[in-house]
């Protein structure tokens, strides 16, 4: 069993930078990240193949956020520049064994981290 443990929430004011990272405790194939905002669903904001280092991300944040790996491709970061205040949520790791379909569906994902809170304001 894979565990994921993620740390770099915080909070910040509108335009200011955060850097979230999370690392497995074994190999995993597909990285993402989701955040998931008072009374909204999950959603997904990157996800990264380990194998391949193809990304994927959300609309919302294009352009604005960055996934990556480290050497040791059981770690991944995620680079959030121009942070807005709709941008607030509790940001979630996620990764799976093997990557195959929808990036951004909650339900494809095994292994999950136990959050970690972004605020900006």
């Amino acid at each position: 069993h894979v565990q994921l443990v993620e740390s770099g929430g915080g909070s910040v004011q509108t335009g200011g930078t955060l850097r979230l990272s999370c690392e497995a405790s074994g190999d995993v194939y597909c990285m993402s990240w989701f955040r998931q905002g008072s009374g909204n669903k999950r959603e997904g904001v990157a996800s990264i193949n380990i194998q391949r280092g193809r990304t994927y991300y959300g609309d919302p944040v294009k352009g604005r956020f960055t996934i990556a790996q480290d050497s040791t491709k059981n770690k991944v970061f995620l680079q959030m520049n121009s942070l807005r205040p709709e941008d607030t949520a509790m940001y979630y790791c996620a990764a799976e064994d093997y990557c195959g379909g929808s990036w951004d569906l909650p339900e494809n994902y095994l292994y999950w981290g136990q959050g970690t809170q972004v605020t900006v304001s």
